[in-house]
């Protein structure tokens, strides 16, 4: 067998192996992530709040509680997260929000959400459907054509 054959053999192995792992990692990711949906889907309330501020900010810079801080793997606290800031009764807390319920949530207006501890996990207007603010464009959004 000349060299290239053998080589080009090596890297199909190599990347069958890595194809295989991916595979079992996913299934296994898979598995996780859906045992956490059914813990904090049965720990879920509905409570209603006024929204004050929402913004995507670090988590060391969100100000919750160094609790849930320590309990954070050290690579996320360091990454973005949708944080919401709203007065629910008396009390102003700090809540971590799911990425697609985060553009649904409208500030200075009071709405009902589904929090699982201090997790956002969806929104429904309090007195009527919320509205979708008008999103900003995009800088690469000016060079497209309209249809």
């Amino acid at each position: 067998m000349a060299t290239w054959q053998i080589v080009l053999i090596v890297i199909t192995v190599l990347l069958l192996a890595a194809t295989i792992a991916l595979y079992i990692l996913g299934k296994k990711s898979q598995k996780k992530k859906e045992e956490q949906d059914a813990q904090i889907a049965a720990s879920a309330q509905t409570i209603s709040m006024l929204v004050i501020d929402k913004k995507k900010m670090k988590l060391k810079d969100s100000g919750l509680p160094p609790a849930v801080l320590a309990q954070t793997p050290k690579l996320l606290r360091g990454s973005k997260m949708p944080i919401v800031k709203a007065k629910v009764g008396p009390k102003i807390m700090t809540f971590i929000c799911e990425g697609e319920v985060f553009d649904r949530i409208p500030t200075k207006k009071e709405v009902k959400a589904v929090v699982s501890g201090l997790y956002i996990t969806s929104v429904k207007g309090l007195r009527g459907p919320i509205t979708q603010a008008p999103q900003k464009k995009k800088f690469w959004d000016r060079f497209k054509k309209e249809k």
